[in-house]
């Protein structure tokens, strides 16, 4: 029996916190997940405005103390004045991993030349992988379709649980032994 990863889903957004409107990006990760994987897995969600030290704070939390494999941020990647989610997710980093965000770009960009406005990033805390994804829904499974099959074997390496895919959705990619 596999053991449950638990995955973080962060929710970054000054409006969704304050309630004025819902939350879109968050349930659309855990959709994605639940369709994608096929090993046990639990969500831990947040909801946290766009402070950068709420942000660095919850990151942490998600991977030293709830034990996330895996991290994953929606919003704040953009270039507006409170959009400081790279910077936070750079606070608690131990290693970038800078293909994560170089590859959602470029599929991003075959969508929408503005793509190039996203700073989305990526990098290693202790056991953790923290992936920064943009906010809207579309945009989330299009960059998640095109890094999952890379963040298996990256959960591999850093000694997480396993992950396996639903082929049928996406396949993950781990070096032949």
């Amino acid at each position: 029996m596999s053991k449950t990863a638990r995955i973080g889903i962060v929710t970054v957004s000054d409006r969704a916190f304050a309630g004025v409107y819902a939350d879109e990006g968050g349930p659309a990760i855990r959709d994605y997940f639940a369709r994608a994987l096929a090993s046990p897995w639990e969500a831990v969600t947040r909801l946290v405005p766009d402070e950068r030290s709420r942000i660095a704070e919850t990151l942490r939390e998600l991977s030293d103390r709830e034990g996330c494999c895996l991290v994953v941020t929606t919003g704040g990647t953009g270039p507006a004045p409170r959009d400081v989610t790279p910077e936070a997710t750079g606070d608690v980093l131990e290693k970038p991993m800078p293909g994560f965000g170089e590859l959602m770009r470029q599929v991003s960009l075959a969508k929408v030349p503005t793509a190039i406005l996203s700073r989305q990033t990526a990098g290693i805390r202790g056991r953790t992988l923290i992936v920064n994804l943009p906010g809207r829904p579309r945009a989330i499974a299009e960059c998640l379709d095109a890094v999952m099959p890379a963040i298996p074997y990256c959960i591999d390496l850093i000694e997480g649980p396993r992950l396996e895919t639903d082929p049928a959705v996406i396949a993950a990619f781990r070096p032949k032994a």
